[in-house]
């Protein structure tokens, strides 16, 4: 084969690859309705498993080891339903006090504004906060709470099937694949790896929840437990996310409060994640992600736009996943190296193999010596 023709195989090889993720990214686009609960489930499903086999070690017979993990799955997300809605309704009361505050603020900086030549309209901002469009926004999230408990039973039935399932599936992988054994070798690390990430997350996240809650209440914020969930969810998400969760606590603080107490509500949220997103998380997470910064970064901003909240929840995941998979195979490796940190060291039998077959006249060099 002429170098010529070597070279447009290679091109059109990467003409074909790249055509076949715009098609998967479109199909996951499209479907994401149903994507989304399944990636819900199986990531609740991996966390499932280590007290699964717990239980069954502990002589509970499968079927109830599994529907009690159901129940406490559904307990769960029953009491952060009632504190969420307890919250919005309680808020949705105290709303009109609030835009009293907000339209006294108002009317002492804007003619401070008005003196330094910018012009602003009051009616304009006034419209902006009018309780009447938050009830019909309220009216609107409500009316679409029947799609929501749909796609929760949907995930509560995959996580019921996935986990009656996962007992069996190694002996299935070893009857359908030819190399069942490595692959499942991959799969238990990827599980070890995403277990040791979701627990590490999920102990600093809850313990971030929990102080911001103390916090806000202890400075007397209005719905401190909502603000210390919130924290705790978006402590999920990277790099933003803990911002994202200050920014409506701070504002609430300023109309409550007023702009001191909201400083050291501020504070408060810069202490917190600098001690425990800064300082502790990196300690307990040590390199076992395997992803560069830039890539963590890329990745939330791209799973976030094909799923949404649900994609930047589990972008680290995903991102590990496609890692993973990359590394599969000889020809994508160099993708999962550059998505990798620049300390991490690949698998050594891998590599003597790679290089073995790379080096074909440092092996023939070593036959007459090993003869």
């Amino acid at each position: 084969m002429s170098a010529s023709t070597l070279h447009e195989n290679t091109g059109l090889r990467w003409l074909v690859g790249m055509a076949s993720v715009i098609v998967i990214i479109a199909a996951l686009k499209s479907a994401e309705a149903i994507v989304i609960p399944m990636m819900l489930a199986l990531f609740i499903s991996i966390i499932s498993i280590p007290p699964l086999r717990w239980l069954t070690q502990h002589k509970v017979p499968p079927i109830l080891a599994v529907l009690i993990i159901l129940a406490v799955i559904v307990l769960i997300g029953s009491i952060l339903t009632i504190i969420v809605i307890s919250s919005i309704d309680t808020l949705m009361d105290r709303l009109p006090d609030y835009q009293e505050r907000l339209e006294s603020y108002l009317l002492d900086i804007l003619p401070r504004l008005e003196q330094f030549g910018v012009p602003v309209e009051w009616e304009a901002l006034v419209d902006q906060f009018n309780p009447g469009q938050a009830m019909d926004i309220l009216g609107r999230a409500l009316s679409g709470l029947g799609n929501v408990l749909t796609g929760i039973f949907l995930v509560v039935f995959i996580v019921l099937f996935i986990l009656l399932e996962q007992a069996g599936l190694p002996q299935k992988l070893r009857k359908a694949l030819p190399n069942a054994d490595r692959s499942l070798a991959n799969t238990s690390g990827f599980i070890r790896q995403v277990n040791k990430y979701l627990v590490i997350k999920t102990s600093i996240s809850l313990v971030t929840g929990i102080v911001i809650a103390t916090w806000l209440w202890f400075l007397g914020v209005d719905f401190a437990i909502l603000w210390g969930l919130i924290a705790f969810l978006m402590n999920f998400i990277p790099n933003v996310g803990s911002l994202l969760a200050a920014i409506p606590a701070v504002l609430l603080a300023v109309l409550q409060l007023g702009f001191v107490d909201a400083f050291v509500v501020a504070m408060g949220y810069v202490a917190v994640n600098i001690i425990f997103g800064a300082l502790i998380e990196p300690r307990l997470m040590g390199s076992g992600l395997g992803l560069s910064p830039l890539v963590v970064f890329l990745s939330l901003s791209t799973w976030g736009w094909l799923f949404g909240p649900v994609g930047m929840f589990l972008s680290i995941p995903l991102t590990m996943i496609v890692k993973i998979a990359l590394e599969e195979n000889r020809s994508t490796r160099w993708i999962a190296i550059m998505l990798g940190n620049a300390r991490d060291e690949l698998p050594v039998d891998v590599d003597a193999e790679e290089r073995r077959s790379a080096d074909p006249d440092r092996t023939e060099e070593n036959t007459p010596a090993a003869q």
